[in-house]
């Protein structure tokens, strides 16, 4: 068998494309997802707090500032070693909403799930197996010797 004849029973194959569509779907509702929560999510944040999750200009200086340089840009274009726990603190907190309204979208897709409900069926006993418990049901019907 040739590589180009494998390589198109591998690509044709069904799991492959389903494995494509679920990425292309995943990037889409990831797209929805990302303007919840900075489209919505994040102005009503900004409006609570009276100012927005942004602590991207927080910083320390670890080291000598001989020039007293007070802004992030100005430190880092300098050369000064800063620790900048703004920036990763900012991030962090967008994935944990990120993260709360995805659960949240997760649960409520359950819940819609559940609610349609599979309909139950009764599980069909095959023909042997309903003839057998026949004739075990009319031997027990039998006289004991």
């Amino acid at each position: 068998m040739s590589i180009i004849q494998e390589f198109k029973e591998f690509a044709i194959k069904g799991n492959m494309m389903d494995l494509a569509i679920g990425v292309i779907i995943g990037g889409a509702f990831g797209k929805i997802i990302d303007s919840l929560v900075k489209d919505i999510i994040m102005p009503l944040i900004t409006v609570i707090t009276g100012g927005g999750v942004d602590f991207t200009q927080k910083f320390f200086v670890l080291g000598s500032n001989p020039n007293n340089l007070q802004s992030l840009a100005e430190l880092q274009k300098a050369g000064v070693n800063v620790l900048t726990y703004g920036n990763f603190l900012t991030i962090f907190i967008n994935f944990l909403i990120l993260a709360w309204v995805v659960f949240l979208l997760v649960k409520l897709m359950n819940r819609l799930r559940k609610q349609e409900g599979p309909v139950e069926e009764t599980p069909t006993t095959p023909a042997d197996i309903e003839l057998l418990r026949e004739i075990r049901d009319e031997l027990k019907k039998r006289p004991q010797l």
